[in-house]
């Protein structure tokens, strides 16, 4: 039987942000947007939804003048992407 994948990360772009946080101790807006081709809306949109999961913690600031918006995967997010890289294996097992 196949696994569940965890509908929150099955999406491109929330998965596309969620590699990259796991990959790095911090990622800023910007960063973010560059890596993943995303409108800053959209980013904005997703990462909302990430955040109210509790998969990542967002950090509003300032460097120097300008606004900085950081963003840390936590512990329960690192806990859901294991997860999901888990049940796509599984399919990738069955196919086998």
């Amino acid at each position: 039987m196949f696994k569940e994948l965890n509908p929150l990360l099955h999406s491109e772009l929330r998965l596309a942000i969620m590699s990259i946080l796991i990959s790095v101790e911090e990622a800023d807006f910007l960063f973010i947007k560059e890596k993943t081709g995303a409108t800053g809306g959209n980013i904005s949109v997703q990462l909302e939804k990430l955040s109210a999961a509790g998969y990542l913690k967002i950090e509003k600031g300032f460097l120097g003048k300008r606004t900085r918006t950081a963003c840390r995967i936590t512990s329960e997010g690192t806990d859901a992407f294991a997860e999901y890289v888990e049940a796509i294996k599984s399919y990738l097992e069955k196919k086998a």
